[in-house]
């Protein structure tokens, strides 16, 4: 195993699955095998000069479909590792795997009715495509980087429900037993779900990015560029047509994350880079205007907008885990109060600070962020004497007062610091207004207070996922590998059986013969098991 895979947090675990190799029929192996098979001399030309190294340095053969625990072992050799997955996971967790140089491979075989495209995640998409040119050093640091950034990107609510629309889309259409009804009414909520979309995220701007990226990227000039995105290297036919003039080239730049993409149809223009060193550069670029390192209310503002779980990141280090409901601002433009919906989580430095957990903060959180006004500095600047002149001591009756207007009265119970630092101070009988506007009353309980007075990072997510995510139980439906053999195939793949036996034992051709007749008898459609 890849010290990468081995490396893997306890919370990421769950969304991996085994590889059945015995689950791949002698049809799946025939439909690797002639993808394969047509791949390898087409983008011997057209894709970038890394995808044929890469093919032999990830461990990835022509003639059969590849082991994953192969491809890891190989993949361990640059710093790099491979896991399996069912279909589409969270785009967090694919996000998390990339960021710590694992990639993700999904472990279903497409059907021959689908060897041309599938729209939902195989082992061809994955493997074929995304695998080798990880082989290029520049590339797999801006595939890490780029997993890296999208972890802490702010997703939005309508992001979430495209995303589980996209998913069931994509297991419809590779299911053989859904029906047309069902897939017409699934694309009808993709193309609702879409509409709906009116602000365009941070993670939908990044996943703009990897579309016209890792997905369907061209490399080198705009009049004889190469192919290096996995949606074209896992599909012959889509590249030819990308390639032509009708297709539209656009040197890369950090414009590329205004151009929206449809998943059903084809691309009407592809972004072509000079190097991979330009990607990086362009995912630098972007980083800049993320709210990750802006912080402040136009971090903030994105965090409310997005109506999912978000953290906020004081100046003192103390990080606040939720869904943010309320910013509240001064007249002056001064950042006076943050409010949360339930459940919230209070960490320091990405773990969980002991009793504070979403349970405790289940119906929420709110506190002050600024400076004390009588002696212009923030809270968490202050030692221990510091606090005891300001009359915050345990079991002290204490008034404070912030520069932006916020006032707080109540009993000090507990100070949490980080070693001198404080972090949160508990009170009792607390109260907390700010012109003369109620934000906390006495009679609902302990208040704490946030120590900080800037708001320096705000990013997607909770800052310690397994302690946030620990009492929700992964899904357990689908989890499992699937297997294409049916009632109906199940003689077809006997006959494609014995076709590989026979081609590996070099047997005549003139034994081919009975097998021909049966197909054409049998399976007049399949055009196939002829190709092997």
């Amino acid at each position: 195993m890849s010290k990468a895979r081995d490396s893997l947090p306890q919370h990421l675990l769950p969304h991996i699955v085994d590889q059945d190799y015995s689950l791949y029929t002698p049809i799946d192996q025939a439909v690797w095998r002639f993808i394969m098979k047509i791949s390898v001399p087409f983008f011997k030309e057209h894709a970038h000069k890394a995808y044929l190294r890469g093919i032999e340095k990830t461990g990835i053969p022509l003639e059969r479909i590849p082991s994953v625990d192969e491809m890891d072992e190989k993949l361990d050799r640059f710093g790099w590792g491979a896991a399996t997955v069912k279909g589409f996971i969270p785009p967090a967790t694919f996000m998390e795997l990339l960021s710590r140089r694992v990639l993700a491979i999904a472990v279903d075989m497409r059907t021959a009715e689908h060897i041309v495209y599938t729209p939902a995640p195989d082992i061809v998409h994955e493997a074929a495509g995304h695998a080798p040119i990880i082989a290029d050093p520049d590339y797999a640091d801006y595939l890490c980087n780029y997993g890296e950034l999208s972890h802490k990107a702010i997703a939005s609510k309508q992001d979430m429900e495209l995303y589980d629309v996209i998913r069931k889309m994509s297991d419809l259409k590779e299911d053989p037993n859904s029906t047309q009804d069902e897939i017409e009414q699934v694309e009808k909520e993709f193309k609702e779900a879409a509409k709906a979309i009116v602000w365009v995220s941070e993670a939908a701007k990044l996943a703009r990015m990897n579309w016209w990226t890792s997905e369907y990227g061209l490399v080198g000039s705009l009049d004889d560029p190469k192919i290096y995105g996995a949606g074209l290297l896992s599909s012959v036919g889509e590249s030819h047509d990308c390639l032509g003039p009708t297709v539209k080239k656009i040197p890369m730049s950090i414009d590329c994350i205004n151009y929206g993409y449809d998943v059903t149809e084809p691309q009407p223009q592809l972004f072509v880079t000079g190097d991979f060193k330009v990607l990086s550069n362009v995912l630098k670029e972007f980083s800049e205007t993320m709210a990750y390192k802006t912080g402040g209310i136009q971090g903030l503002e994105k965090a409310k907008t997005a109506e999912t779980i978000t953290t906020a990141v004081y100046d003192s280090g103390l990080q606040v885990s939720g869904v943010l409901s309320d910013i509240m601002i001064t007249e002056t433009h001064e950042l006076a109060y943050i409010k949360y919906t339930g459940p919230v989580q209070l960490s320091y430095n990405d773990s969980e600070i002991s009793g504070h957990t979403i349970d405790h903060h289940a119906d929420g959180f709110g506190a002050p962020v600024g400076k004390i006004s009588e002696i212009n500095k923030s809270l968490h600047q202050l030692d221990q004497a510091d606090l005891k002149g300001l009359g915050i001591f345990d079991n002290n009756k204490v008034n404070v007062h912030f520069s932006n207007g916020v006032k707080i009265s109540g009993t000090v119970t507990k100070i949490y610091y980080n070693v001198v630092t404080p972090l949160l101070i508990s009170l009792n009988d607390c109260s907390v207004t700010l012109n003369d506007h109620f934000l906390f009353r006495p009679e609902w309980g302990v208040y704490d207070l946030a120590c900080g007075g800037k708001i320096i990072s705000v990013f997607g997510g909770p800052a310690d996922w397994p302690a946030y995510n620990k009492n929700v139980e992964p899904s357990k439906n689908n989890i499992s590998q699937s297997s294409n053999l049916t009632e109906e195939n199940e003689s077809l793949n006997e006959l494609y059986s014995m076709v590989r036996e026979m081609r590996e034992n070099n047997i005549e051709k003139k034994e081919y013969i009975p097998i021909i007749e049966k197909l054409n008898t049998s399976f007049p459609d399949d055009w196939l098991l002829l190709m092997e």
